[in-house]
């Protein structure tokens, strides 16, 4: 019995419940007594040194987690810093979840403003003061859907679900303004590989510091047949279908649409990376707006803090504001 239980205690696989033991055969009552004996044996051999302790157990990583490391090293090999001291840790629970619903809410307010603004709103001296806002509101909502479609551009908006980044950013897009995914995608990567230089799609090398050449050769860049296709055909079935009249299409569609390409424009892209006499810190050639959280926010969705954002592309727009503060308190603020 004594060789039986070192066997068992040495063992680190051996189990009584295998067949071929002498234990298999046990009635129920007598293998219990068998399987303390034998755990209790263990415990003296071990605390003896004659038998090892147990190594410690490491879950085995999720499909999800993995998921997740394997995406932040393919987004982060195209985009790599070579500033180690800026990039900075950064990690939320549930990104996927947080992102898709923050994207949800956006998406389906600017549905519902539109189709209030087409279907249900009687333009006239009245209900001026509510266009006004509606406007606002639209440019403003119009700014998230193309940030979302971004973020979906890098892989954050839901980390390790390629599909879903690519079919998310896809129809944002399409809805924003018949842009093409795969192509705004490829030269947004294009943008973080040789920002601020000739070979940046975003970026006019020959009207640095000029923000309405810039403008213009940016529309000319991105904004090509297929988008006039588009909206051409939105306005014509709301007007000539459905007979929404030309003034709500114009102040509730066209101009809301115009202004925020304004507003991504210059938040987003030219003071982030207009030259002047400063010049730039590092190979991103970016700066970061000196704006808090709220104006940050209501300005691009926190795209003003662009240094970060170029230094931690794999960050979505909600998380900037972290990686702003931890920036500053490290002292690598650009």
């Amino acid at each position: 019995m004594t060789n039986g239980l070192v066997v068992f205690a040495m063992g680190s696989h051996w189990s009584p419940f295998q067949k071929g033991s002498s234990y298999h055969k046990l009635p129920a009552r007598s293998l219990r007594k068998a399987i303390i004996q034998a755990s209790v044996s263990k415990l003296i051999l071990r605390h003896c040194g004659i038998v090892a302790a147990t190594p410690p157990y490491r879950p085995t990583p999720t499909i999800e987690a993995r998921r997740q490391r394997l995406c932040a090293t393919r987004m982060n090999v195209a985009t790599q810093s070579s500033e180690p001291t800026a990039r900075h840790r950064w990690a939320a629970p549930h990104q996927a979840l947080i992102g898709t619903t923050l994207a949800a809410a956006i998406c389906a307010t600017w549905l519902a403003v539109h189709f209030y603004a087409m279907f249900g709103l009687s333009v006239e001296l009245a209900t001026l003061p509510l266009v006004v806002v509606l406007m606002a509101l639209q440019c403003w909502l119009s700014v998230g859907m193309f940030i979302v479609a971004h973020d979906a551009m890098h892989g954050s908006l839901a980390p390790g679900w390629p599909r879903l980044n690519a079919r998310v950013g896809a129809a944002l897009l399409l809805l924003y303004a018949g842009f093409g995914w795969t192509k705004m995608r490829d030269a947004h990567l294009d943008h973080h590989r040789h920002a601020g230089s000739e070979h940046d799609p975003d970026f006019d090398a020959a009207n640095p510091r000029n923000f309405v050449r810039w403008y213009t050769t940016f529309l000319k860049r991105y904004f090509g047949w297929q988008s006039g296709v588009y909206v051409l055909s939105v306005v014509n079935v709301y007007w000539l279908v459905f007979g929404v009249p030309l003034t709500n299409i114009v102040l509730l569609y066209g101009l809301p649409a115009i202004l925020s390409s304004l507003q991504l424009f210059y938040f987003g892209t030219f003071r982030p990376h207009r030259h002047d006499d400063h010049g730039f810190v590092d190979r991103h050639n970016a700066r970061s707006e000196g704006f808090g959280t709220l104006a940050s926010l209501a300005s691009c969705f926190h795209f003003g803090y662009h240094h970060e954002h170029h230094v931690n592309p794999g960050v979505p727009w909600w998380g900037l504001p972290a990686c702003r503060r931890a920036a500053l308190r490290s002292g690598t603020v650009q």
